[in-house]
């Protein structure tokens, strides 16, 4: 009988989906183009044509999706005045797992002047899944950051709800090599009930970050002036030299339309056409 658990549990873990991306793009007669690119298992990046100065990146998991003990590492470097935008080709899609958690780590950098938007679309998680994901940024002091992250629970529209599993979120983030923004989020066992808490998300099942460095009062004012139109609960600030939006919402839908709405203000590029789609 043990014999037979442990074959089983070999068997599942040879299955699971591996991916990883390295790459670093630099900027060369005045554009910015790709360096040096490795990627491996079921995860792809590809380059549509370049643009005028900036080069835009789109990530692809040929795996379909996410699953428990699945793992995916990404490390992205923008050297001294490169202009990177880098998105997803469609949303993220998070399945229940067994047992093992899937993990994502994330890794973004950006030398001098360097401008860097790390821009995917929804990660969607599925009832019973587990995922921990931890992004960790390291900037130059004259680096620019744009980043947004969508994370929606089960699918409202479809009748679904994440009523158990695990989501674990850490994000640390360095300017100049000094630690300026740490944050952990863990949601566990009864997601829905947790959700449903006022002092939580207050009925929510979609939040969102948008992190804009440098940020200043200058762009909260921006983003207050757009807050009449919104349709979901938001919060924006800044300290530390850079400024955050946070969203809640009961409805995934409007709360992309409102990360829309405030990357439109503080994009110097726009959205990447796919968030067009």
């Amino acid at each position: 009988m043990q014999s037979e658990i442990t074959s089983s549990a070999e068997t599942f873990a040879a299955n699971r989906a591996v991916g990883a991306v390295m790459f670093d793009v630099h900027l060369k007669d005045g554009a910015t183009r790709r360096r040096e690119l490795h990627e491996s298992g079921s995860l792809r990046v590809r380059f549509p044509s370049p643009e005028q100065k900036g080069l835009s990146a789109v990530f692809v998991n040929t795996a379909g999706g996410v699953a428990g003990g699945d793992r995916f590492d990404i490390d992205i470097a923008a050297g001294t005045g490169a202009h990177l935008t880098v998105t997803t080709a469609a949303a993220e899609k998070v399945y229940r797992s067994h047992g093992p958690e899937a993990q994502v780590n994330i890794t973004l950098r950006a030398g001098d002047d360097a401008r860097l938007a790390w821009l995917p679309q929804e990660t969607i998680i599925f009832d019973r899944a587990r995922v921990a994901r931890r992004i960790d940024i390291d900037l130059s002091q004259s680096a620019s950051l744009l980043l947004c992250e969508i994370v929606v629970f089960g699918r409202a529209a479809m009748g679904e709800v994440m009523a158990h599993g695990s989501f674990t979120d850490r994000w640390r983030m360095r300017i100049g090599g000094k630690l300026v923004f740490a944050e952990t989020v863990r949601l566990d066992g009864d997601i829905s009930e947790k959700l449903a808490r006022r002092a939580v998300a207050n009925g929510g099942v979609a939040i969102g970050t948008a992190l804009i460095v440098p940020g200043d009062e200058a762009i909260v004012a921006r983003v207050r002036e757009a807050s009449d139109a919104f349709g979901a609960e938001v919060g924006v600030s800044a300290w530390n030299g850079f400024a955050m939006a946070r969203f809640c919402a009961q409805d995934a839908a409007k709360l992309r339309t409102d990360m829309m709405k405030v990357l439109e203000c503080v994009s110097p590029s726009g959205l990447p056409r796919l968030w067009l789609n």
